[in-house]
């Protein structure tokens, strides 16, 4: 059976290791095949998360990463197909993230440090270099502005185009780039210093 692209009507291409691309296996799941949905949300659910991840949650994760693909297949009609389905799950995360912080902020509650997560000794001097060296690289990242922020860990850790970055961050491709260049010089000055 030869499914069609929903991104351009013609006879389906495949995408990794010879499976389908994400558009025969949306086109799949809406004709009624459930294994395509599976297919989709294993193809996409570990970078969903550490995207999600980098955004700052910690804790839920899994949680966000499940809420995204429900609102994704809720709402895959309107995928338009414009950009990959990768890009356009990255936007809903990030929305969906949005609307968690507003909701934290007004029940923000202080976590107390508890004394088992202290390092032991037989680990404490490897601990502590990567630990210091962890520290460094999240010190220089947390100074940078939101939109570099964001623009760095699109690129670095999930290695989007400039185009895919400014599809997720509603930006232009342009700005994607100069927020990356930026974001680069400020960490390695911070680092050098």
């Amino acid at each position: 059976m030869t499914y069609v692209s929903l991104a351009d009507g013609m006879p389906d291409a495949t995408g990794p290791a010879g499976e389908p691309d994400d558009g025969a296996l949306i086109a799949r799941w809406k004709g009624g095949d459930e294994r395509a949905a599976s297919q989709l949300v294993q193809r996409h659910a570990a970078a969903l998360g550490r995207f999600v991840a980098s955004l700052g949650e910690r804790e839920e994760v899994e949680e966000v990463v499940q809420d995204t693909f429900v609102r994704a297949f809720g709402s895959l009609d309107g995928f338009r197909a414009e950009s990959s389905l990768r890009t356009w799950l990255f936007t809903i995360a990030r929305n969906l993230l949005r609307d968690r912080v507003r909701s934290r902020r007004a029940q923000r509650e202080l976590v107390p440090i508890q004394e088992d997560h202290a390092a032991t000794s037989h680990d404490a001097l490897d601990g502590a270099v990567a630990e210091e060296t962890e520290a460094r690289m999240q010190a220089a990242v947390a100074r940078l502005s939101p939109m570099q922020r964001n623009v760095f860990t699109l690129r670095v850790v999930e290695g989007l185009s400039y185009k895919e970055i400014a599809t997720v961050l509603e930006s232009t491709e342009g700005a994607a780039r100069v927020h990356y260049h930026n974001a680069m010089r400020a960490i390695k000055e911070f680092l050098h210093d």
